[in-house]
């Protein structure tokens, strides 16, 4: 079977998906003008080098951009928008087809997408500027390291979230991708820590020096190579070409094993046993709730963010960028303080399509009439279960690195209290009408087709609004703050729980008279 036959049943599928879902068609309307916007400015940025005609400059911007585009397509998708699987691997599980087969078709697919096309046009500036420095042939030889480049980004992002998703299906995988995702947010401070070094130096030899350790690298090589060209290294084009080679067959390999192993999963799945006798309904409520319809709605919600692989992606994602993101800032010099408020937001946008997590499991809560306010304040209490104990210890840790020292920690609570409210009174009515349906599949970062821009608009979106919200309690600390310090608890949390008060109030409503929509726009294949 030809890939081209892959591509063809991708786009297919992304037109159906938009029928009858003018939501959604805005969504990726707005999301393909952030991508052209993108594109072009990243294809502005790296032309600059050949416009003022200094290959020197060339040779640090191209592999140092090249490696971030890299390291962007391993992160971005855990992180942020997630993988589109219109052509879910379990749907070729009973045809006959060879694994080469199914991974080229696949590849081909991932590569019709606005992603790809995005980071193909973004870094055909290089293209630009080596073209200019050192001709058509070492302009050619940068194209072809370009698409390798592209293949890489590509192969790399489905590699790693294919495997992470046959991982995080059982809880020692949850706690090894816990220490992985740890350990790379603990890179982000030399990381950081390297690059401010290499800024404030006027010679830019740190710079210089990072570049020539990331051309050598998967990351930057097949950036590299047009600059190579261009300052008479032609010997080091083959080798890069070695190193880029090598790493995509290693990465093609690594998602075969996990692809094959992802398609009898959840073609087979597993069956749990059920006990005659088992514990009696009331017993399922968690100790510390009330034995009424709130809490047996509260306790479910805290199971499934535990069990089920997605929510448990999105939980390890905000635990480690929620933690180590502050701590981090605030132990290199940054603010770690003044990021309090971003990190009360993204716990937040956890909650930002809650509904399409249940699916069309979503019928039950409709056919037992549960009213709309009872529903969004047992989801947000189970979720919070999970997430305050997290902006605790965000709040406590930041306290202690950024010098504040004990005293600062009530203070720095009450910020992450009140960005936590208004967070949620932003996110929840938008994940009543921006719902969108998750895809049957195992990979908890797969996203239907065209959810991928609304996955980000929607994050986008819920974190500019609990900015805005956010402002009068950030400018209080910043105008008072000894007094703050003393009072800034108390009127952070009442401030956050009047915000959340208002927003639950206004989605509750809004749930009441879409509970319809809301299902058929959360069902998958509809």
């Amino acid at each position: 079977m030809s890939p081209s036959v892959f591509v063809r049943l991708k786009l297919r599928m992304t037109v159906n998906g938009f029928r009858g879902r003018p939501g959604r068609v805005v969504m990726v309307v707005f999301g393909g003008v952030f991508g052209a916007w993108f594109a072009f400015t990243a294809f502005i940025a790296f032309a600059i080098p050949g416009i003022l005609n200094d290959a020197r400059v060339a040779s640090m911007v191209l592999p140092l951009g090249g490696g971030v585009a890299v390291l962007g397509w391993l992160l971005l998708p855990l992180v942020l928008f997630g993988v589109d699987e219109s052509l879910d691997p379990a749907r070729f599980a009973l045809l006959p087809l060879s694994r080469s087969t199914l991974i080229r078709g696949m590849l081909a697919a991932a590569l019709a997408g606005v992603p790809a096309v995005g980071t193909l046009a973004a870094t055909l500036g290089m293209v630009f500027t080596v073209a200019r420095l050192g001709g058509i042939g070492a302009g050619l030889v940068e194209l072809a390291g370009v698409v390798l480049g592209l293949l890489l980004c590509v192969a790399a992002s489905r590699a790693v979230t294919s495997a992470f998703a046959g991982g995080l299906r059982s809880r020692r995988g949850r706690d090894a991708a816990t220490v992985l995702f740890g350990a790379v947010a603990a890179l982000l401070g030399p990381i950081q820590i390297l690059a401010l070094s290499g800024v404030q130096r006027t010679d830019g030899r740190q710079v210089a020096g990072v570049a020539r350790a990331v051309e050598w690298t998967p990351f930057g090589a097949p950036y590299a190579i047009g600059t190579d060209m261009v300052l008479g290294r032609a010997w080091g084009v083959p080798i890069k070409l070695a190193i880029v080679l090598a790493a995509i067959a290693g990465l093609l390999w690594w998602w075969s094993r996990t692809l094959e192993r992802a398609m009898f999963d959840s073609s087979s799945g597993r069956v749990s046993q059920v006990k005659q006798g088992g514990e009696p309904v009331a017993q399922l409520v968690l100790p510390v709730l009330p034995r009424s319809r709130f809490g047996a709605l509260t306790s479910r919600e805290a199971r499934y963010w535990w069990r089920e692989s997605r929510r448990r992606a999105s939980l390890i994602t905000f635990s480690v960028v929620g933690i180590f993101v502050p701590i981090m800032l605030s132990a290199t010099g940054g603010s770690g303080p003044g990021v309090l408020p971003f990190v009360g937001a993204l716990a937040a946008v956890g909650l930002a399509n809650q509904f399409g997590f249940d699916g069309s499991a979503y019928a039950a809560n409709v056919v037992s009439g549960v009213p709309g306010r009872a529903e969004i304040h047992s989801r947000v209490a189970g979720y919070s279960l999970y997430a305050v104990p997290v902006l605790a210890l965000a709040g406590v840790a930041i306290g202690l690195v950024a010098g504040g020292g004990p005293g600062a920690i009530p203070s720095l609570l009450g910020s992450l209290v009140a960005a936590y409210g208004v967070g949620l009174a932003v996110v929840l009515p938008i994940s009543i009408v921006g719902a969108y349906a998750m895809p049957d599949s195992a990979n908890p970062f797969a996203t239907s087709s065209g959810a991928g821009p609304a996955k980000a608009l929607i994050g986008m979106a819920a974190l500019a609004g609990a900015a805005v919200g956010t402002a009068p309690v950030v400018l209080l600390s910043h105008l008072a703050h000894s007094v703050w310090l003393f009072a800034g608890l108390p009127i952070g949390v009442i401030y956050g729980i009047g915000a959340y008060l208002v927003g639950s109030r206004i989605a509750g409503r809004i749930l009441d008279r879409r509970m319809p929509e809301l299902l058929a726009a959360v069902t998958p294949g509809r």
